[in-house]
Formats: structure tokens, C-alpha cells, sequence
């Protein structure tokens, strides 16, 4: 296993779904992260903006379409932890990029292969909140009083988030987390535009 600077976070990218409500309305589409958004696939997008960030490493779990998604991902400085259980929902996934984090990281940010428009610096603004209180386990972004995406988790709660199943994700943690969870307002509405649908892409493509 990668070994990381001590306090370093790693990126967590979950690309593993099988994007049902995407694909019934595109059958023709192997998954809907590699959807193109101004030339490239949507994951492309999210994975430029981590390996921009400080975070490090950048670790892709891949699922459905797996051998379609590495290809996209080729010559890229990542690290693809293949899923095998990705049908049983997006815990499995979680926890698959959880063993994959080098033990010497602190924490980690996980991101969403279909959320293009989360840029490094946001990714880095939730980083910084996490270093600044060493007693947090988790932060989470806010846009307009709503809890967003991506969301850092410290190293301490890593075992809540061994534990989720099914369908659960991080919202599971923040919940079990309770008070030691911080908040922190972001002024873009990049962290709640996600990409679920073909009509979601093409209104994106038109902003």
C-alpha cells in the first residue's frame, strides 16, 4: 500500500454505480460517468479537480462498466480500487475506498464521480476546515442551509464508516458523528449539481 504525508487527506472517488436512472433514459450508455461534458467524461472532470487539490492519494472506486471506466482514467495519477460487491449498494463502495487509504493518512474526502462542477479549491477550502479543528470528525459543505457534497471524514471516524450498509453513505457518518461535525458554508452551487439524468447533463451543458 501508498504511504502519504502524515496528515495528508486522501480523495476518495466513488465511479462504481450503476446509474440506472441515467442509463433507462440512454440505454446506449456504458455508465454515466463517462458521459461528455465539454470534451470529456464527467469523471474526468472530478478527478481533474482532485488531483489539483491537495489531497493525495486519488483513488477511484470503480464497479459497473469497470474496464470502460480505468480506460477513461488512463495515464492518470490514480489509484483504481475495483469494487467487486458494487450491486449491493454504495456502502460497499465507500468502505472499499476506505481500505485502500493509507494508514498514515488522517482522513479522507469523498467525491462523487457525477458532480463535474466541484472544483479543487472547494476541495481544498473543506481540507483546511478539517486541519483547523483537530477535534472534528467531519465537514460537510452547506448551499443555502442544505448539507452538500464532497464531505471530508477524519481518520477517527473511520469506523463509523466501516460499518454502513446497503445504500448507506456518508450521511450515515455525519449523522452518528452528531456535534463534532462542521459545517461550512460555500457560495456555489457546485456542491449539490449532480448529474442523474441525460435532461440534468444537457441543462448543465447549456449554463
Amino acid at each position: 500500500m501508498s504511504t502519504a504525508p502524515t496528515g495528508q487527506i486522501a480523495a476518495v472517488i466513488l465511479a462504481a454505480g450503476m446509474a440506472t436512472r441515467f442509463r433507462a433514459a440512454d440505454p446506449a450508455s456504458a455508465s454515466k460517468v463517462l458521459a461528455q461534458l465539454d470534451g470529456k467524461p464527467l469523471l474526468r472532470h472530478v478527478v481533474d479537480a482532485a488531483l489539483a487539490s491537495r489531497a493525495r492519494p486519488v483513488i477511484v472506486v470503480t464497479g459497473h462498466a469497470q474496464a470502460d471506466v480505468a480506460a477513461a482514467l488512463a495515464g492518470l495519477d490514480v489509484i483504481i480500487a475495483h469494487n467487486a460487491d458494487y450491486a449491493s449498494g454504495l456502502a460497499s463502495s465507500l468502505k472499499r475506498g476506505l481500505v485502500a487509504v493509507p494508514k498514515d493518512c488522517s482522513g479522507l474526502v469523498v467525491l462523487l464521480g457525477d458532480m463535474p462542477r466541484v472544483s479543487a479549491a472547494i476541495i481544498d477550502r473543506l481540507i483546511a476546515a478539517l486541519a483547523a479543528r483537530p477535534g472534528a470528525l467531519a465537514v460537510v459543505p452547506t448551499f443555502s442551509g442544505q448539507r452538500a457534497n464532497p464531505v471530508v471524514i477524519a481518520r477517527a471516524a473511520f469506523p463509523l464508516l466501516a460499518r454502513i450498509e446497503g445504500d448507506q453513505g456518508a450521511r450515515r457518518v455525519l449523522q452518528a458523528a452528531g456535534g463534532k461535525v462542521i459545517e461550512l458554508p460555500i457560495d456555489d452551487d457546485a456542491v449539490t449539481t449532480d448529474i442523474d439524468t441525460p435532461e440534468a447533463l444537457r441543462a448543465l451543458k447549456d449554463e
